[in-house]
């Protein structure tokens, strides 16, 4: 058993087992129905992987949609951009339709237009450029100025990510990241988000020539709603793949940031045997 499945059965045990609900409160989200969309949680959860030895964060439990997966992170850090129609249109991503902000097309001052805003990801390149070293290499996506300036839209949840570098094996440069999360639907979304930072984190380590190194998560609340407790005993009775799949990128080495594209990315040696699951989403 590879070590993302590894991780995905225990936390998901886990959530079953031991955590607690919100049933006793207020909550936020809500189902099409217009019900509350409590969830059961485990709180404080921590995962590592080193890409470097392959050990890539890519479950075999159930279908992984990597090409929108992918196109989300290149909407938000290529494209920097919070349009539903770019999503749409570009990139096939059809999830967001349900987080739009009034009539504006747009899921509100969120995601890519804070990037755009802030200018985080050319800092980002430019401190790795002239400054590797530095122990501010962050890109953090929680910022409360656009929340006052726009009260409505999803309050990013995966939403700030440290850079760190490592001079190893005779100047070989290998480009780490730890990815902070305040909360994860992990049984809907636990099969995207991590691939998805990595795919990011493949981008910036091949423009500047840097080996792949470690990927860390930190995930502040676990969750999976109440009404997916079949979808999450059906995810727990699944058998792994024996392989361990990973993310190639398909470019010569020093490819700018920017020119890499969708079909530029392969996922290779993934199996699963199984169906793809259907999900009622706590919007």
């Amino acid at each position: 058993m590879n070590k993302a499945d590894k991780y995905f059965l225990e936390n998901l045990s886990k959530i079953k087992h031991e955590g607690v609900s919100d049933v006793n409160g207020n909550v936020r989200p809500k189902y099409k129905d217009g019900q509350p969309a409590h969830t059961k949680y485990i709180t404080f959860v921590h995962e590592e992987y080193d890409l470097s030895k392959g050990e890539f964060p890519i479950p075999t439990l159930r279908p992984v949609a990597v090409k929108s997966a992918i196109g989300e992170m290149l909407a938000f850090y290529q494209d920097q951009t919070n349009s539903l129609e770019v999503m749409e249109d570009k990139y096939n991503l059809g999830w967001w339709r349900d987080w739009e902000v009034g009539e504006t097309n747009t899921i509100g001052g969120r995601y890519g237009h804070t990037v755009k805003r802030y200018d985080l990801l050319n800092k980002l390149l430019d401190k790795l450029e002239n400054d590797m070293f530095s122990r501010r290499k962050i890109m953090n996506l929680y910022q409360e100025q656009e929340f006052e300036d726009e009260k409505e839209g999803l309050i990013p949840c995966f939403y700030a990510t440290n850079w760190e570098v490592r001079e190893v094996y005779d100047g070989e440069i290998y480009l780490d990241l730890h990815l902070t999360s305040r909360s994860s639907d992990y049984g809907v979304a636990g099969t995207i988000n991590r691939l998805q930072y990595v795919a990011l984190q493949m981008m910036i380590a091949n423009h500047f020539g840097f080996r792949l190194g470690k990927f860390s998560v930190f995930t502040s609340n676990m969750h999976y709603y109440l009404r997916h407790e079949e979808q999450v005993d059906e995810l727990l009775n699944r058998t792994p793949s024996t392989k361990q799949p990973y993310l190639k990128l398909n470019v010569p080495v020093g490819t700018n940031f920017y020119d890499v594209k969708l079909e530029d990315f392969e996922l290779v040696d993934f199996e699963c045997e199984y169906s793809q699951l259907k999900f009622e989403l706590g919007i």
